[in-house]
Order: C-alpha cells, then structure tokens, then sequence
C-alpha cells in the first residue's frame, strides 16, 4: 500500500512561525504554470505573482504599464501549477492608489479569479486605508517598503532608498504603520543592510529583503534574473545561480543546425 505524505501548505501563519524560529523564508517570482511548477517542487516557501511580468514577460521598461487582468491571468497560470507554496499577487500600478475601494474590489478580484492566498501593495502610511479596507474582507496583505518600482517617475531612479536620515525615519515608521494595519508580512528593496536588519527587530512580522541584506527574515528574487534569464541585469543583490540565456540560445542553435543538417528527426524519431 502506497502512503501519500501529506504536503504542508504554506500559510501566512507558518512564516510567522518562521520568523519566531529564526527559520528563514525562500521567495521567488513566477509567472506561468510550468515555472510555477518547479518552483514549487523544488520546496520554494513564496511565490510572487509579481509586477515585474511587466518587464520580464512583456517588455516594458517599467511596471506600470501592466493591468489588473493581465495580472489576474498570470495569478490563475501560477495557482494551478503550486501544491505548497504561499502564491502572493502584486496589486498593479493604478489598481489600489488613493483609492480604497477600488483597492478592495482590485483584492476581491485577485483572489476570486485566480485562487491566489495574498495580495501586495507598495506603500506606508498613504496606502493604510487601502491596507485597512482590504483586511475587512479577510484578504492577507503583504507590504512593500524602500524601492518602490511603481513610483519611479517620482523617485526617477532605481537606486537605493532610505539612505537619508529623514527618508530612514519615515520607513521605519511606515514599517510600524503596516504592522498595525494587519500586514502578514513586509517586502524590503534595496535600502541599507544595517537599516533592513533594525526595521525586522522592530516588529514582529516576517520582513523579505531583496538587496537588504543578510538580517531579514527572508529574500526574494526575480526568477528570470536568479536563472540568468536576463543577461542584461547586474546589480550588487543578485546571485546568479544558472546561466540559462546562454544554455537555451546554445540549445535552440544546435537544434536550428540538426534540422538543417538533416540530422534530426533520425529513424528512431520517426512512426
């Protein structure tokens, strides 16, 4: 008789525990259902429907340009590919700001339409209303703090935040702000390590850096860029751990080569 083992779903509560345990989190983006897959076998805890499909899968320069229906379609593709992992969704530029209701009915709509189990929203103390509203309807709402790619106009740069005094103070204020508000957890981009590791002993949910350093309670990357995807993408935060631009154009030349050769299909790869 064979015994199944049970798979131990991942649950906003379980990274709280995490935390607690001093057991870090393992987040990663996704996209599709065959990378979903993966992923998830391969014992990832997160997966971020993130934004960035806007760049890696569509094209765009920035995030902004990508729509609450793209995002949702995306969702679905991922859901269905994912048995344990906690599958995150990015709120898209335009779908949550100075609006709450439209931020609630934006959440109702992720996790209605794509069986998704948690929606992100970058922003402190300007998007607690929306983070409030959202809670009302039992959505688990994971913050985003320090870069915020959806407001690169304002910013109009990618580079580091928060290394100001004044810009530091806010960020830990707005970390303190999204606890209350009910935030299961906190995204970190790019501020400092020493700052990064002072706003996760401050509070008491789970914080992901992503070039935040060592002393969060866990990371993130984007998929495309940790598997050398984009081979166009070097900052400091990223380790690549497969060149697979390279491997997929070195396979796809071979097979152009084969088929030209008259090498492929041979006798055995016929009916």
């Amino acid at each position: 008789m064979s015994v199944h083992k049970e798979i131990k779903k991942m649950t906003t509560r379980t990274l709280q525990e995490m935390k607690l345990a001093g057991e870090k989190i393992a987040m990663l983006t996704a996209y599709d259902y065959s990378m979903a897959r993966i992923l998830d076998e391969a014992g990832i805890d997160v997966l971020l429907v993130g934004d960035s499909a806007s760049n890696v899968m569509a094209g765009h320069e920035t995030t902004l340009p990508i729509t609450l229906d793209q995002m949702i379609y995306h969702a679905q593709s991922v859901v269905r590919g994912v048995k344990r992992a906690l599958v995150v969704v990015d709120l898209p530029f335009g779908s949550y700001q100075g609006n709450s209701k439209r931020a609630l009915e934006s959440s109702i709509r992720i996790m209605k339409e794509s069986g998704a189990h948690a929606v992100k929203l970058e922003g402190g103390a300007e998007v607690v209303d929306s983070v409030k509203r959202i809670l009302t309807a039992g959505i688990p709402v994971m913050g985003h703090l320090g870069l915020t790619p959806q407001s690169i106009y304002k910013f109009g740069t990618y580079t580091v935040r928060a290394k100001e005094e004044f810009e530091a103070i806010k960020l830990k204020a707005d970390a303190r702000i999204l606890e209350k508000a009910g935030c299961f957890s906190l995204v970190l981009e790019k501020i400092p390590a020493l700052l990064a590791t002072e706003v996760s002993q401050s509070i008491l949910i789970p914080t992901i850096g992503i070039g935040a350093g060592s002393g969060v309670d866990g990371q993130v990357l984007v998929s495309h860029d940790m598997l050398g995807l984009n081979n166009g993408f070097h900052p400091r935060f990223l380790r690549r751990y497969l060149d697979l631009h390279n491997e997929i154009k070195g396979a796809v030349q071979k097979y152009c080569t084969e088929i030209k050769s008259g090498d492929f299909p041979n006798s055995k790869e016929q009916y």
